[in-house]
């Protein structure tokens, strides 16, 4: 009956988002600028708005009543847009807390966790009854009872540290805070040391009063705020955990959660601040300072001591449950068989209006405004391929199953996907496949910032000039001379990775963020209708705006005889890789002199300080000389190659037919030449050896993994064979490039 009630209500969005184009003529033109500002002219904000109000009305986790009815109503909506429109389901496994426990035993026992408290000033967090409790998804259920260490971010350095100070973390419970690296590691590295459970908390200098007024004043997470989120090992792979590379359909073999390595084995849970300081309060052992010391006001201490003890357990319903992705599709005019897909996922941990529903009504705008096109007359000649994406949070799980279900299509037909996620108020980001570099600079020049008017490649270019985030030599020399501004490599955390690290489908990631403050709200109860309209995107600007950026990307690479991709950004990068690998192999050689020469001299006994002694840190394997001439010929040869190959392609539509269908044919799936079918090292499902999510990272991406990783992790034997594998992979990039050029000459 509550699904019954949903619908009616989104019904009446349907009649809502109904309008008239105007005028056919300028969609049958021709005129790319034309049909382009007729888009535009289609993107209402005020759709946007109401779509987000409506859709972030109630819990959408994977399973809930109001994310299926939100599916159905974007299935609604994509029919009455003249689009053709389908529900696909898959059961994956996805388990979901039926219990949860955290309190401080002894003589005076604290109760711990529970449900986020309510925020007067937003009604929303009063209407949780229908949400889970905090939880993260795909820990390892148990009833434990330890004492507490503390281990700051909870990454390999903390733990070298804390065993240098003695302290394990053996049969004991750990606490990490949030950042450093990628939630799942967290209690993937506690449970190789030993530890029988593991907390993860939010520190305030983090997200919460360190960095913004906390909400309801300003967006920063109150210190009730948790944040929930997925600790499955998705550096092995993602989707559903039991069915590795193969879609979860009906009769697919599956693994048993035993048999699956991304699973953890001890009970996890995600906790705020405030019951963070309730147990740091308690803590004993050395103090824990500099860079380990959160913001919370008192003396944060390593613990290990049978000061504090806690009873944490977990219980999980374990069975499947089942996802749903709208698909919809509008066939090309002359290319039906060339897709461009688009996509952007629909579930949340709890509401989800800004992560990730401010990108789902991007979405819905730019195919309100296309359907209105086609209405028009205008026919893409690329058939355009849009999804919503159930259970990302989780792991992927919609766009990974539904790849992996139709993988042989995709890697037939697939020239690019696109992927949105939070939209925030800030700077305009379009990361991905370095083959699109120009492309998304391109775009960027030609849409305006809602904020300054200027256009968001100028916006852009001031915020690097400034000494924006994350700011590279190569940013800052673009940025002055006024070129093409870099793009970053994508890693994971979002649902391009079966695109592009399983299947070689060139991708872009795209959005804004910077000056909004959702980071306070991020996978909690408050992110919410009120917390976005109030902080995220105040009035939803930059979500209207994406629309209209993505709308140009798919506008533009739908349209001509080949895909938006220049060569040589693509051969320029990967030589700064080459460099850069090299250079890291060097320094860490370096480094592993300095610290022979520090232990011959005792250098860290006697410096040790009395009130805070370490033991000396274990003398490492030296790095050896790793040959890396073989990448670097291969990177040389692909930077010719490429600047050759876009010269030729210029030229491209004055020769003959015969000609243009020989380059076709060479450059069609070019960049699925990258995925090498044995895959990286321990985790072959992830097959690009030019982009990958980092092991120790999770999220953030590492550039020619398999070298790179090889040589951080230790595994030289390793780095030697993916120096061959990679530079095997570029050549054969190389010799499609050179094929096409051949098409080409008189």
């Amino acid at each position: 009956m509550a699904l019954g009630r949903r619908f009616i209500t989104s019904a009446a969005l349907v009649a809502l988002a109904t309008a008239s184009v105007g005028s056919g003529a300028v969609a049958q033109s021709g005129d790319p600028k034309a049909i382009e500002k007729s888009f535009d002219a289609q993107i209402n904000n005020a759709d946007l708005v109401a779509w987000l109000k409506e859709m972030s009305s109630a819990p959408n986790h994977v399973g809930a009543p109001h994310n299926k009815a939100n599916a159905e109503m974007q299935l609604a909506l994509f029919k009455q847009w003249g689009w053709d429109a389908r529900i696909e389901t898959f059961d994956v496994l996805y388990p979901t807390p039926i219990s949860t426990r955290l309190e401080i035993v002894g003589a005076n026992p604290v109760a711990l966790g529970g449900q986020e408290a309510a925020i007067g000033a937003d009604p929303d967090t009063a209407k949780l009854a229908d949400a889970l409790p905090p939880y993260v998804a795909y820990q390892g259920d148990g009833d434990v009872t330890g004492s507490v260490v503390y281990v700051n971010y909870g990454m390999p350095e903390d733990y070298e540290a804390l065993e240098r100070r003695g302290i394990s973390v053996k049969g004991k419970i750990v606490m990490a805070r949030y950042g450093g690296g990628w939630r799942g590691l967290k209690p993937k590295l506690a449970q190789e040391h030993g530890a029988i459970g593991c907390l993860i908390y939010s520190d305030p200098a983090d997200d919460g009063y360190g960095a913004y007024d906390v909400y309801p004043r300003g967006g920063g997470r109150p210190e009730t705020g948790v944040q929930r989120g997925s600790v499955v090992d998705m550096t092995i792979y993602p989707g559903d955990p039991l069915t590795p590379g193969i879609g979860s359909t009906p009769g697919a073999k599956r693994l048993t959660r035993e048999e699956s390595p991304v699973l953890l084995k001890i009970p996890t849970l995600p906790i705020s601040y405030g019951d963070a300081a309730k147990i740091m309060a308690r803590l004993e052992g050395p103090v824990a300072g500099g860079a380990a010391r959160g913001g919370m006001a008192m003396t944060y201490h390593w613990g290990g001591t049978d000061a504090v003890k806690l009873h944490l357990a977990v219980k999980s319903d374990w069975s499947q449950k089942p996802i749903y992705n709208v698909i919809a599709v509008m066939p090309g005019k002359t290319r039906p068989d060339e897709w461009i897909v688009r996509g952007n996922h629909r579930d949340a941990w709890v509401y989800g209006a800004s992560d990730p529903l401010s990108g789902q009504v991007a979405l819905m705008a730019e195919a309100k405004a296309l359907g209105a096109l086609a209405k028009a007359g205008w026919r893409p000649d690329r058939t355009l391929v849009y999804a919503s994406w159930d259970g990302e949070e989780p792991g992927l799980l919609g766009s990974t199953e539904w790849a992996e279900t139709h993988a042989d299509e995709l890697k037939a037909k697939a020239v690019m996907y696109i992927n949105t996620d939070v939209v925030g108020r800030g700077f305009f980001r379009g990361d991905g496949s370095h083959v699109f570099q120009h492309f998304v600079n391109q775009v960027s020049r030609d849409v305006p910032d809602p904020q300054t008017g200027v256009s968001l490649y100028d916006r852009s270019r001031a915020s690097i000039r400034n000494g924006g985030r994350g700011v590279s030599p190569e940013a800052v020399a673009a940025a002055k001379a006024g070129a093409d501004l870099p793009i970053a490599p994508l890693g994971s955390g979002s649902d391009f990775a079966a695109f592009l690290e399983h299947l070689g489908v060139p991708a872009l990631n795209v959005g804004f963020g910077g000056e909004g403050q959702a980071a306070g709200a991020y996978h909690s109860a408050y992110d919410s209708f009120h917390h976005v309209m109030s902080f995220d995107d105040p009035g939803l600007v930059y979500a209207t705006t994406l629309s209209k950026v993505v709308g140009r990307m798919i506008l533009r690479a739908s349209s001509g005889s080949r895909p938006p991709a220049r060569y040589g950004d693509f051969a320029s990068t990967v030589s700064r890789y080459v460099v850069e690998v090299k250079k890291l192999a060097a320094d860490q050689r370096e480094s592993d002199r300095a610290l022979l020469d520090q232990l011959r001299d005792n250098v860290f006994a006697l410096s040790s300080h009395p009130d805070d002694p370490m033991k000396p840190p274990v003398a490492k394997e030296m790095t050896p000389l790793i040959d890396m001439l073989a990448l670097e010929d291969a990177a040389d040869r692909l930077s010719r190659s490429a600047k050759a190959a876009d010269a030729a392609l210029d030229r491209a539509p004055a020769a003959s037919p015969a000609a243009q269908a020989a380059v076709e044919k060479a450059l069609k799936g070019i960049d699925q030449v990258l995925a090498d079918p044995r895959g990286l090292p321990g985790r072959p499902w992830y097959r690009n050896l030019i982009y990958a999510p980092g092991t120790l990272t999770g999220y953030g991406a590492k550039t020619l993994p398999g070298v790179r990783e090889a040589i951080e992790q230790r595994r030289f034997a390793d780095a030697r064979t993916y120096v061959a594998r990679t530079a095997a992979v570029l050549n054969a990039y190389a010799d499609r490039l050179d094929t096409a050029v051949k098409a080409l000459k008189p």
